[in-house]
């Protein structure tokens, strides 16, 4: 069991409306000052989702890079960019997130039905998203929704090496209605599959976010928060910013003895290089 906690915060995602949720950070200056603050709170990475001007989910890629600049140039965290974008985006449009030049990206190993749609990640587009991440010298991320991700991610590891910087890092992504449960037995069955040394944070979608974080740091694992994946802090009561689920997820580390990973330490855990 590591002695520390790394935490990553997803403050945005594609799903949810701006004119649901006001507290949802969309633009950029609203994303920056979100990681400022999630940083204080002991985040080390932040997943990016980025809005147009009427904040509706974009893969602009000039909006990218100028938001990759400007979290880098605010804060030390970090910055994993969504290579999922919305339901619905183009294979094509996805894979031109890695022009963005961030530090890291998500790599989804599987399609999964994702409430009422699909959410497409067939084989062929894994395989070229991979390798544009060892061209372009960008460390993925290994989001897993489903146990059988977990086998597409080891015949994608035996048929193209190890990613850019040597690391396997996952995030189980649980409770996504069409995934994995939320809850401590399926997490345990999913970390026992995963690659030998392969380093792991999980996810708990809506209700099961408390569970699975404790569920996590009982089994040596680390965690991701954000109002991409919840957006009520207990029954009844909404989320009133990313903030504060970092702090609950810090607090909860500490609980375990395991305190929040800075910025420098998470850089070396994932292999991600201290600059660009």
């Amino acid at each position: 069991m590591g002695a520390t906690t790394l935490i990553t915060v997803a403050p945005t995602g594609a799903e949810s409306a701006k004119s649901e949720v006001p507290q949802l950070p969309v633009t950029l200056d609203e994303l920056v000052q979100t990681a400022k603050e999630c940083e204080a709170a002991g985040a080390a990475v932040i997943h990016v989702h980025i809005r147009d001007d009427e904040a509706r989910p974009t893969l602009d890629l000039a909006r990218l890079r100028d938001t990759v600049q400007a979290l880098r140039e605010a804060t030390g965290l970090i910055i994993q960019l969504s290579t999922g974008g919305a339901v619905g985006d183009s294979y094509e449009d996805r894979l031109r997130v890695l022009e963005a030049g961030p530090d890291a990206c998500s790599l989804t190993c599987g399609t999964v039905n994702f409430g009422d749609e699909v959410f497409m990640n067939p084989w062929p587009f894994m395989t070229r998203l991979y390798q544009r991440t060892q061209e372009l010298d960008i460390v993925p991320e290994f989001e897993l929704f489903d146990l059988g991700h977990i086998g597409a991610l080891h015949r994608l590891l035996d048929a193209y090496g190890p990613p850019y910087g040597g690391r396997v890092h996952c995030d189980l992504v649980m409770g996504v209605p069409g995934g994995m449960p939320g809850d401590a037995r399926t997490l345990v069955a999913a970390v026992e599959a995963l690659p030998e040394g392969a380093t792991w944070s999980a996810t708990g979608i809506g209700r099961t976010s408390v569970p699975v974080m404790f569920a996590a740091l009982s089994a040596g694992g680390h965690l991701r928060v954000g109002m991409e994946d919840t957006l009520t802090y207990a029954k009844g009561i909404p989320v009133t910013s990313n903030a504060v689920l970092v702090e609950r997820a810090a607090a909860l580390a500490r609980f375990a003895q395991r305190p929040p990973m800075m910025a420098d330490e998470a850089r070396e855990f994932l292999g991600v290089p201290s600059h660009r």
